[in-house]
């Protein structure tokens, strides 16, 4: 059997292994192997912003996930895919770049895990990125590797949502990673004239160019080997029927392979709940009740109109004006071949009583078949989505054997809780009202989903139920907390609680969800990350604005304080 050592063995190539590799090997004292179980991002469409419709579902990039059927699923499983090549999702996203409320970093903080506020945040976050254009920079970035531009495409359907959403009090907004998240507006995004920027093109490449950092793609890990309860390194398999290679660690493996396979892992590995162990036939090397637990997504559930008067994506993604696009793309021009599937956002609160935003929707002059981002509808149509921010239903994911090759159990728990029913039928209403307000109503031919006639509560949380999604956000499966805590999985440090040698730093570790897309809280968690492994002094906290307001609210995380109002 092969083997090979390093000092840090990083499973996964994802938006968090991308940005460790690059800080772990800045300074040139220690040598780095990344395994990446997915190809090489060498396909254009990877980097192509569009090209997520060809490479999101594709079964060589991304991981063929599906959840268990759930009652607030209508009984469907629900198709999800994660990145699995270089890059990891930030190859196939999304790309929009949302930081969420510093409410969200200071509950983390509150709940036991000191560091993590976002006052003490807000440094790794400006550290990351290089905001393009005028910004404000007591809170944005403007050195580091992850370009941030906005959107310079225009369309006349988006701007009429950011005028309609204005009549609900939504200002139009600059910056929603500022000062305040409320408004309206076209999102922020890792592209860079008309490229997609992953984390492995931002932050792998240049790591890759020092010399001492090793990465290896279709190197699918099978366990973590241990020497007592010290990591000692992996064993990965480069291609089927192949031997396995041991990778050894001197200093530390860090598993950066994403909410369910993170999990997974250290289950097949011994460390889990005890109960699921044994029936998985696996010995225990630690056993770890919290491991896979406080599984949480976003669920996505989307109002689709059909539209006249205006050219929508249906039509400009086809035929004579996608070799249009094409061309104005090629040349450098805003193009439909360089946006994010959502183009425009807005960030409100479901009802008045609520002290902070609870609903981020996500506006597209365009409209897929059977509401899942990937066939264009034929008909000319709008979506306009919406995800509960901070959900309370809360699932779990678990090997479904001691095969490091089949894929995990998925139990989301879609819209299980009470709050987050309610909050899917206030929004599918708010969103019928934004649809339908003056800026926009002149467009709508009809609705397509839901259909006019569902107007009860039980009907709207039907809709939400049959047609809901993922938005491909899974987090919180190894859980940050205090030591003591029979479910924490991680400590402040990011260490796994009752080994040595073994550190988890991904979307896995948040303890709650943060309030928008998961991409750059990953990111941060790295970045902080980086400067725990390494032993370095935190960057100082930073104060940007009077942050005595949000300091009080905690630690309900700001979902019923009431405050006065701009009445929905």
């Amino acid at each position: 059997m092969a083997e090979l050592q390093f000092d840090y063995v990083i499973v996964g190539a994802g938006a968090a292994g991308c940005l460790l590799a690059h800080r772990l090997s800045e300074d040139g004292r220690f040598r780095v192997c990344v395994l990446e179980s997915g190809p090489p991002d060498r396909n254009l469409f990877l980097h192509v912003p569009a090209g997520f419709i060809r490479v999101g579902y594709d079964p060589r990039y991304s991981w063929d996930f599906q959840t268990e059927p759930s009652e607030g699923s209508g009984g469907r499983p629900v198709v999800t895919r994660m990145g699995r090549t270089l890059g990891g999702s930030s190859s196939i996203n999304g790309f929009n770049y949302t930081r969420g409320l510093p409410l969200d970093y200071d509950t983390w903080a509150a709940l036991g895990n000191p560091g993590w506020s976002y006052p003490e945040l807000l440094p790794y976050f400006k550290r990351t990125e290089r905001r393009v254009g005028p910004h404000d920079r007591r809170f944005r970035g403007s050195n580091g590797l992850l370009p941030i531009t906005d959107c310079d495409w225009r369309h006349p359907l988006c701007d009429a949502f950011i005028a309609a959403a204005g009549t609900f009090g939504l200002p139009p907004q600059n910056d929603y990673n500022a000062a305040s998240q409320t408004g309206a507006g076209y999102y922020q995004r890792w592209i860079l004239n008309g490229w997609r920027v992953s984390a492995a093109k931002a932050f792998l490449r240049p790591a890759m160019q020092r010399g001492n950092v090793d990465v290896r793609t279709n190197a699918h890990v099978t366990k973590i080997v241990f020497d007592g309860r010290r990591a000692t390194g992996v064993m990965y398999v480069p291609g089927p029927g192949a031997e396995a290679v041991t990778v050894s660690a001197r200093r530390e493996v860090i598993l950066s392979a994403g909410a369910a396979n993170t999990p997974k892992l250290l289950q097949i590995s011994g460390v889990g709940p005890a109960d699921l162990l044994a029936s998985l036939g696996v010995n225990v090397v630690h056993a770890l009740p919290g491991v896979g637990e406080n599984f949480q997504d976003h669920y996505m559930v989307r109002s689709i109109a059909r539209v006249r008067g205006v050219e929508t994506i249906n039509h400009t993604a086809r035929g004579w004006r996608l070799l249009r696009e094409i061309a104005r793309w090629a040349v450098g021009k805003p193009s439909v071949l360089a946006i994010s599937p959502s183009v425009a956002y807005a960030f409100t609160r479901s009802r008045p009583e609520l002290a902070d935003n609870d609903l981020q929707f996500h506006f597209s002059p365009g409209s897929y078949a059977s509401g899942l981002a990937g066939k264009l509808d034929d008909f000319p149509g709008m979506t306009l989505g919406f995800y509960q921010l901070r959900p309370e239903s809360r699932g779990f994911v678990r090997a479904r054997s001691a095969d490091p090759f089949e894929l995990p159990r998925i139990q989301p728990n879609y819209l299980q809780h009470e709050m987050d029913q309610r909050s899917a039928v206030d929004a599918l209403r708010l969103a019928r009202r934004m649809l339908h307000t003056a800026p926009l109503l002149s467009y709508i031919e009809r609705d397509e989903y839901p259909p006019a006639e569902a107007v009860s509560d039980d009907e709207l949380l039907d809709c939400a139920r049959a047609r809901g999604s993922t938005a491909w956000h899974f987090m919180g499966t190894c859980r940050m907390g205090p030591i003591g805590d029979p479910m924490t999985v991680v400590d402040s440090q990011l260490r796994v609680v009752g080994l040595e040698g073994l550190r988890v730093v991904d979307a896995s570790i948040m303890p709650t969800m943060p309030s928008g897309n998961t991409g750059a809280p990953t990111m941060v968690v790295a970045e902080k990350a980086a400067d725990l492994i390494l032993g370095r002094k935190p960057l100082p906290a930073e104060h940007p604005q009077d942050n005595q307001a949000r300091l009080n609210a905690l630690p309900a995380q700001g979902r019923k304080t009431p405050r006065p109002v701009v009445a929905m």
